[in-house]
């Protein structure tokens, strides 16, 4: 009986043991197939990335992947280095490769006549004077934020008192459209961007990319109330819904 039961366990350790090592052969097997390709360590889509997204918010949508060096495009990069600044000219989708063609300068956008609107959405356009809109600092492909305003009413525990709440998040601007203005006569010689220095006039009319429900909140608030934009890249913290009131603004 004892030796029975020696001789199961040590079968049952045998097989183990087994499976060990097939598992450890099959990776190994799997390196050295890959080792066979001239892999090249390039930048890959991980996670599903809009049209118009900055470079500067893609890097946790991205990851470094050994791919088989006949299958890298000539074009793909190994790296963002160099490409600050840059959107995406289309929606990238996950398990394809980033190729530099597709990172392109957010003025390029614009002269496409807008960014590629994502499924299931819809464009609404409002305007702004340049105060609301970041000072005039926003481009197609940016991401912003809409606060909505009301004198009155729109605080259900407080009707009578005026609030403001920044009510839609992560809003992509799919257009930007502003009178002519007059060229500047000298430029900064420490070749910073006029745009962030001079004071800039007239309205502006900004096009975003919303369901049909903030499209509605959008228009309501437009024509009864008043709209301010932030610029709000993808990784900006949201730490909710505040409603700012005389009494709560201070807190």
């Amino acid at each position: 009986m004892k030796s029975r039961l020696l001789a199961g366990t040590a079968a049952v350790a045998l097989a183990l043991v087994g499976a060990i090592l097939i598992i450890f052969y099959a990776q190994g097997a799997d390196q050295r197939a890959m080792a066979s390709t001239n892999p090249k360590k390039v930048l890959v889509v991980q996670k599903a990335i809009p049209a118009g997204t900055p470079v500067n918010d893609m890097a946790a949508s991205l990851v470094i992947e050994d791919v088989p060096g006949a299958g890298v495009a000539a074009s793909t990069l190994t790296s963002l280095d160099g490409k600050a600044g840059r959107v995406a000219a289309v929606d990238l989708v996950p398990g394809e490769q980033l190729l530099a063609e597709r990172l392109i300068d957010p003025k390029d956008v614009k002269a496409q006549g807008a960014v590629e609107i994502p499924k299931g959405l819809q464009e609404v356009t409002f305007e702004l004077e340049p105060k609301r809109v970041v000072g005039g600092r926003i481009e197609a492909g940016d991401h912003i934020g809409i606060g909505f305003s009301f004198a009155v009413g729109a605080d259900k525990t407080k009707t009578s008192e005026a609030t403001t709440q920044l009510t839609l998040r992560k809003v992509l601007v799919t257009a930007v459209q502003r009178a002519p203005q007059a060229t500047a006569t000298t430029k900064p010689t420490d070749g910073a961007n006029p745009q962030d220095t001079t004071l800039p006039t007239g309205s502006f009319m900004v096009t975003v990319a919303v369901n049909d429900i903030d499209a509605t909140k959008i228009i309501y608030s437009s024509n009864n109330g008043d709209l301010w934009l932030t610029k709000e890249p993808l990784d900006a913290q949201d730490n909710g819904g505040f409603i700012a009131r005389k009494d709560t603004v201070y807190k």
